[in-house]
C-alpha cells in the first residue's frame, strides 16, 4: 500500500527529507525535466518499488552537455581556493544527510546500512580532501639551459568530465570525480547505473543546492539519468574531454577503444579478481575476520572484494575450518536491519550468474566446505570452495557474488604467481609478519595490482591515496595522491625576459 504521495509508505517520510517524491526528474543542467519513459527504482531487498524516475533522452543529454560547456568557461577563470569553498560546502551538504542518503544507498542498492552509511562519509571526505587540494595544485619551475629564460609548468583544467558509474556505488565515485575536477577548474555531468537512480537524484540535489547559493551554474554538476544510448552519447561526444568510466572489463574495453579513436581522456576503473595471499606466518585471527568482510562485504558485489584466497598448504587445515564457521554465523537479511552483514545481490541476473559458477564449480570437482545456496528472492548464501585449479576458466573470472576460491600454495614465489596470473590487476593483499615477504610483496616483483596491501583486507581503500588498478582493471586512477593531474591538460611555458634569443641545444640559426 502507497502513501498519497505515491512512495512506498514505509520509506516515504525519510526519503522526501532529501528531495526524493513520488516521480522525479532525471535531468539536471541549472533547472530540473527529463522527457524520457518514466521507470521504477526497485529495491533488491524485498524487489518492491521505490519510487519513479523521469529518465532523460538524448536531447536532455545535450542540454546537459551545453550547459557544462558553459559552465566550464567560467569555472576556470575563477581561482582555485573559491572553487574549492564551494567544494566544502558541497562536503557539509553531504555530511547533513548522511544517514537519510546512506538509508536510500542501502535501500536502493542492498549493502547493509553501516556500508551505506560509509559509502557517504567517503564522498564527505573526499570533498574535505579536495577542499585543501584547491590550495595546492602546485606546478613547477625547471632550470632553463638559456640564460636569461625561465621553464614553467602549469596544469590547467580539461573543460568538461562525463563520469558514469556503477550500480554498486551509487554515490562514492562520482564525488571522487566531480570533487576533484572540479577544484581543478572542470565542469562535471553524471551519468549513473539505471538501477540506481534515486541516489544519484538525492545527491545532485545538495549539490545544486550549493550551486545555487552561490549563483553558479548548474551546468558545474550535471546529471542525466538513461539507459546504453545516454552512455554511448557520452563517449562518443568530443566535448566530453575526459570520460571516467566505472564498470565492467568487457564494455570497458569498448568504452576505451571508442573514447581513444577520438583522441579523448579516460579513466577507467573495471573489475578485479582480487586475492588474499596466506603466508605461513600469518596472524589467523585477524585474516578471519579480513576475509570475512572482504568476501562477502557487499554481498561479494565490490570491484576490490576477495574472490580468492591463496593459503599456504600448511595453514589450509586450520583456515578454511574457522572461515566456514564465520561464515555459518553470518546473519543474512535485510540490510537495514540491525546486525544483519550480507544482504541480497543486486540483481537476478547476479542471482543466476552465482547459481551458475556453483553448478560449474561442482562440475569441475570443486568442494563447497560452506554455503552454495540461493535462500529466496535476491538472497544467496556467502560460499568458499576448495579443491579448484587456480588456473582454471572459473577461478580466474570474475563472478560478482560472495564466492571464494580457496587455492594452496607452498612458496613466496608460487603465491605472487597464483596472485598475477588473472586478468584483472585492482587489488592484492599478503598476511605475514615476515619483513622481506612484506617488501618484496609491495616491491616490482611482488604484487601486480594496483593496491598491493599488507595484513589488512583488499578492501576498504582510504580517499588519501590513488584507487585503482592495472591490466584489464584499465590503468585509471581517482580520488587522492595525484590522480587530480589526470583532469588536467600539462603545460611547459618558457619565459624569455632577456633581450637575446638564444636557441635550445647550443643551436646557431643566424
Amino acid at each position: 500500500e502507497e502513501e498519497s504521495s505515491g512512495i512506498n509508505a514505509e520509506y516515504g517520510g525519510w526519503l522526501k527529507d532529501i528531495g526524493i517524491g513520488e516521480v522525479n526528474d532525471g535531468v539536471y543542467n541549472g533547472s530540473w525535466g527529463g522527457n524520457g519513459k518514466i521507470i521504477e527504482s526497485i529495491s533488491p531487498i524485498n524487489e518492491q518499488p521505490i519510487a519513479q524516475v523521469r529518465e532523460g533522452t538524448l536531447a536532455d543529454y545535450e542540454n546537459v552537455v551545453s550547459a557544462s560547456v558553459e559552465a566550464s568557461k567560467q569555472w576556470r577563470m575563477t581561482p582555485a581556493p573559491v572553487r574549492g569553498e564551494v567544494i566544502r560546502q558541497v562536503g557539509e551538504q553531504l555530511r547533513s544527510k548522511l544517514e537519510p542518503l546512506g538509508k536510500l544507498v542501502s535501500l536502493e542498492m542492498g549493502k547493509i546500512l553501516p556500508e551505506g552509511i560509509g559509502e557517504v562519509q567517503e564522498a564527505v571526505d573526499i570533498a574535505d580532501y579536495a577542499t585543501g587540494l584547491s590550495r595546492m595544485l602546485n606546478g613547477k619551475v625547471i632550470p632553463s639551459e638559456r640564460p636569461g629564460h625561465m621553464m614553467l609548468e602549469q596544469w590547467h583544467p580539461l573543460g568538461v568530465i562525463g563520469v558514469i558509474t556503477a550500480f554498486n556505488f551509487p554515490v562514492a565515485p562520482y564525488f571522487w570525480n566531480f570533487t576533484i575536477a572540479s577544484v581543478c577548474g572542470n565542469a562535471c555531468f553524471w551519468k549513473g547505473a539505471p538501477s540506481t537512480p534515486l541516489s544519484h537524484i538525492a545527491c545532485t540535489r545538495l549539490v545544486a543546492e550549493v550551486l545555487e547559493a552561490n549563483n553558479l551554474p548548474g551546468g558545474l554538476s550535471g546529471l542525466v539519468t538513461g539507459g546504453t544510448d545516454i552512455g554511448e552519447a557520452i563517449v562518443d561526444d568530443r566535448r566530453v574531454n575526459l570520460v571516467s568510466f566505472t564498470g565492467s572489463c568487457e564494455v570497458g574495453k569498448k568504452v576505451g577503444t571508442k573514447v581513444q579513436s577520438r583522441m579523448g581522456k579516460m579513466i577507467l576503473e573495471l573489475g578485479g579478481n582480487n586475492a588474499i595471499t596466506v603466508m605461513e606466518d600469518a596472524d589467523i585471527g585477524m585474516l578471519v575476520p579480513a576475509v570475512c568482510f572482504a568476501s562477502f562485504g557487499t554481498a561479494g558485489q565490490r570491484c576490490t572484494t576477495t574472490r580468492r584466497l591463496i593459503c599456504h598448504s600448511s595453514l589450509i587445515g586450520e583456515v578454511v575450518p574457522r572461515l566456514a564457521k564465520a561464515y555459518g554465523q553470518i546473519n543474512i537479511g535485510d540490510p537495514l536491519v540491525k546486525g544483519n552483514l550480507c544482504g541480497p545481490l543486486h540483481t537476478t541476473a547476479a542471482v543466476e550468474s552465482y547459481r551458475a559458477a556453483i553448478e560449474e564449480a561442482k562440475s569441475l570437482g570443486g568442494k563447497i566446505e560452506v554455503g552454495g545456496n540461493v535462500l529466496h528472492g535476491r538472497y544467496v548464501e556467502p560460499t568458499i570452495i576448495t579443491g579448484l585449479p587456480h588456473d582454471c576458466d572459473l577461478v580466474k573470472r570474475e563472478t560478482f557474488a560472495p564466492i571464494l576460491y580457496v587455492l594452496p600454495h607452498n612458496s613466496f614465489e608460487e603465491a605472487v604467481s597464483i596472485n598475477n596470473e588473472v586478468a584483472q590487476g585492482l587489488s592484492s593483499s599478503i598476511f605475514t609478519k615476515n619483513t622481506e615477504y612484506i617488501f618484496r610483496w609491495v616491491g616490482p616483483e611482488g604484487a601486480d595490482s594496483g593496491i598491493a596491501n599488507v595484513n589488512i583486507p583488499t578492501n576498504g581503500a582510504e580517499i588519501g591515496g590513488a584507487f585503482g588498478g592495472e591490466k584489464e582493471t584499465g590503468g585509471g586512477r581517482e580520488s587522492g595522491s595525484d590522480a587530480w593531474k589526470q583532469y588536467c591538460r600539462r603545460a611547459t611555458c618558457t619565459v624569455n625576459y632577456s633581450k637575446s634569443l638564444p636557441l635550445a641545444q647550443g643551436i646557431d640559426f643566424s
